[in-house]
This record gives C-alpha cells, sequence and structure tokens, in this order.
C-alpha cells in the first residue's frame, strides 16, 4: 500500500498538524510505504529522506492569509501516484490541487479545523471546499464533538469516523533527569506554578488568563511566542501581575517535560473553534496534571473531561477560570485524582500507535 501525505508543512516546523502528521507518519512507515508532500519555507523545492521517509518540500514564494505559496504543488500531486491520497485540512493550496489535477486513488481528510479566522478566504474558498468534501472516501475529525460544531462536517457525516490525535507517551515518561530538572523549575519559580503552552494567537485566549492571575497565588509560566507577545506582557503590566508572570520562547521537545512536570495545573484558556484538539492538554495529563480548559464545541472538551481529568469553564471567563484554578490549587488530593485518571485516559486511548493503528484499518477498509 502507498501513501501520499499531504498537509501545509513538516517537522521540523511545530505545530499541532504538523507534530501530528509527524508521529502518524513514523508509525505508518513500518508497515505501509508512505511519502510526505508539503511546501518548503523558502523558494527551493528539496527532496530529502528524513527517519527513512520521503520528503518532498516544495518551494514556496512566502505566506499568505497562513498559507504557504507553492505554486508547482499541483505539478507535483499530479506526479506523485498513490494508493490512498491524505490530506490534513485546513490546506487550500493542496485542496484546490486535488480538484485540479484529480489523482488516482482513495481519499482521505483528516480534519484538523474549519477555516474560522480568513472569513473572507472561505467566501470564495467554500464551494471548492464543498466539492472535495463530496470527492472524499473518508472524513476524520479529531472528535466527534467537531462533526456537529462544524456546517461543513455535518454535512457529511455520514462519512466522518472520528480519530483523535496522539502523542509519543515515551517522551513523557519520568526519569531521574527530568525529575531533577523540574525541581530546578519549580526553585526558581516557586511551589505553586500555572503552565500555558502554545502560539500567542488570537484564539488561544491568552489575555483572559492573565486577568485571572489577579486572583491567584501562584506563577504563571508561558511558553510561546506570537503577533500577541508584546500586546499580552503589556496586559500583564496593566493589570499588576507581571511579577508573578513569566514568559519563555519556545522549549525543544525534550525539555516539555520538565515543565509538565514542575507545574500544579495546565491551562489552556481558548476562545475560538480554531481551537480543534488541544494536544497539549493531552501533554500534561500523561506527565500527571490536571487541566483548566474552556468549553468550545470542539475537541478540548473531548479531551479533557470535565471533573474527570480537571475543571472546564466557559469561554472568555476569566472569573470562571480563576475559580477552576484556585480549586485545583487548593486541593492536592483532587489534583492528583485527575491528574492519575488522565494520564491512565492518554494511555488508554491517545498514544501515536492506537491512533496510528486506527488510520490503518481505514486504510484497510477502502483499499
Amino acid at each position: 500500500m502507498q501513501v501520499l501525505m499531504i498537509n501545509k508543512l513538516y517537522y521540523p516546523v511545530i505545530g499541532g498538524a504538523e507534530n501530528h502528521l509527524y508521529l502518524l507518519c513514523n508509525e505508518l512507515k513500518k508497515c505501509i510505504d508512505v511519502r510526505v508532500l508539503v511546501c518548503n519555507t523558502e523558494l527551493k523545492t528539496v527532496i530529502e529522506k528524513l527517519d527513512n521517509l520521503e520528503i518532498i518540500r516544495v518551494a514556496s514564494a512566502g505566506i499568505l492569509f497562513s498559507m504557504p505559496l507553492g505554486f508547482t504543488f499541483p505539478l507535483w500531486l499530479r506526479r506523485l501516484e498513490a494508493d490512498i491520497i491524505h490530506f490534513h485540512h485546513p490546506f487550500p493550496l493542496g485542496e484546490i490541487s486535488y480538484l485540479l489535477t484529480k489523482p488516482k486513488g482513495k481519499m482521505v481528510i483528516t480534519w484538523h479545523s474549519d477555516i474560522i479566522h480568513q472569513k473572507h478566504l472561505l467566501k470564495f474558498y467554500e464551494p471548492f471546499l464543498l466539492k472535495l468534501l463530496e470527492r472524499a472516501d473518508r472524513i476524520l475529525p479529531t472528535s466527534a464533538n467537531y462533526i456537529e460544531s462544524s456546517p461543513f462536517l455535518r454535512r457529511f457525516r455520514n462519512k466522518c469516523q472520528p480519530i483523535p490525535l496522539g502523542i509519543d507517551v515515551e517522551q513523557f515518561k519520568l526519569t531521574p533527569g527530568i525529575e531533577n530538572a523540574a525541581a530546578r523549575i519549580r526553585e526558581k519559580y516557586g511551589s505553586k506554578i500555572l503552565l500555558f503552552i502554545g502560539r500567542l494567537v488570537y484564539y488561544k485566549g491568552v489575555e483572559y488568563l492573565i486577568e485571572a492571575m489577579r486572583h491567584i497565588d501562584a506563577h504563571l509560566i508561558i511558553i510561546g511566542e506570537g503577533p500577541l507577545e508584546n500586546k499580552l506582557k503589556t496586559l500583564a503590566h496593566g493589570e499588576g501581575v507581571a511579577e508573578k508572570m513569566s514568559f519563555l520562547k519556545p522549549v525543544r521537545d525534550e525539555e516539555l517535560p520538565h515543565y509538565y512536570y514542575a507545574c500544579d495545573v495546565f491551562v489552556l484558556p481558548s476562545v475560538a473553534r480554531s481551537e480543534g484538539f488541544g494536544i497539549v492538554q493531552l501533554e500534561a495529563m500523561v506527565c500527571g496534571k490536571p487541566v483548566v480548559s474552556t468549553n468550545l464545541p470542539t475537541g478540548v472538551a473531548f479531551v479533557n473531561q470535565h471533573q474527570k481529568t480537571g475543571l472546564v469553564v466557559p469561554p472568555r471567563d476569566a472569573q470562571a477560570l480563576a475559580e477552576a484554578i484556585n480549586t485545583l490549587l487548593k486541593d492536592p488530593k483532587l489534583r492528583k485524582k485527575y491528574g492519575k485518571y488522565g494520564k491512565m485516559r492518554v494511555e488508554r486511548e491517545f498514544t501515536k500507535e492506537i491512533v496510528a493503528q486506527r488510520v490503518l484499518e481505514v486504510y484497510g477498509e477502502l483499499i
């Protein structure tokens, strides 16, 4: 079986879809032939072997509306044959390329998120997207929640088969080295630590978490960067909470467990459906940490189960965030209870091996 994976970008570029694709391909390659077709971050086409996978990075002239401008992408898609063509949506360039070239092979779409922010682009793109969904053989939303909340997936629910994202559990196993690094972080930032990891963009809702910090006696570590970084730092000073917050640049993958194990509570205060899943919740949960997240009609509330793995609050509500966080900070037994259940839930449902096996079963049914 030959599978062609298609996405905007690929590792080492960091992003939810990119991380999922990297883990999925490295599992699938153990039993089937996988190639990856993506855009490059510069104006040259590169074909390389990475982890024994062939990666084709098509020359890109830049980024427009969050999409790489790989003008030769249709030519590459026409040239590459596969039994399964597996898209990771949203990627309008790749999807329009498919409609133009009409390659052979069954077509699968992993639906990470609707197009939310670029509303003007969506008005133009909607007819093409509907045509793509009509041609799809199987659509894989990352949660059942997204089927009902998406105006597109609802129309094609008979083709939908939810398969969540997964993580590499081994990366987050506690070792003496990780334990020592976590202890050093606690020594530096204090005995009560909150953690947020993610891009500093509109849909993450970090401003509400900063507002909530007025009522929380703990130190908040924010790991990430993005267009709102300076605005959020200014807000922290304006709210009088800058002294109990630290903004850190993104850390290497091997350093992430240090911060998860150091924190007491992980917080994901997202406010828009652009947050389709929240894979960082899984990473915190497998480290035994409770999560506070928001009740979005996406996979976020599917991952973090209210009063089982953490607490779920209304979006855009700083007071509710503060109350939930304080409830957990004041009750170590409750934190331990939610953390234990969350770790078990990840190991049972969200490992990269389990997710890859479910995707393989879909391929097998189509072939």
